[in-house]
């Protein structure tokens, strides 16, 4: 299987990285310097998923094309309640298609959602 990598923008990358660590068991896999002396890190959030955290102040510098709303983005787990446990912005629990999911926020307001792997 192939690796899958969404790359965001987000305001402070370190703040983002550290919630995605702390609250979401990522795990850093590379950590990349820029031109602007800001750094990109890239996490694995499940196998073969990775988010790669580029901050805004960089897109506009260099891709402001690029630069717009946060993806959609659904994750997967088995520790599906640890997760809405654990996630202090967790939103209620809610059938989709027969699936559990809850959405989330991250620190800088964006939000997502898990889904109940089984």
């Amino acid at each position: 299987m192939q690796k899958v990598r969404t790359m965001l923008y987000v305001d402070d990358v370190e703040q983002v990285v550290d919630f995605w660590q702390n609250k979401l068991g990522a795990q850093v896999v590379e950590v990349n310097a820029l031109p602007d002396d800001s750094e990109n890190i890239v996490v694995t959030v499940a196998p073969n998923v990775e988010l790669s955290f580029f901050a805004k102040s960089f897109i506009r510098q260099y891709s402001p094309e690029v630069l717009g709303a946060t993806p959609s983005l659904i994750l997967y787990s088995r520790d599906f309640e640890g997760l809405h446990n654990r996630l202090t912005t967790a939103g209620k629990v809610v059938k989709n298609n027969g699936m559990r999911t809850f959405n989330f926020r991250d620190p800088e307001g964006n939000y997502f959602v898990i889904g109940e792997a089984k």
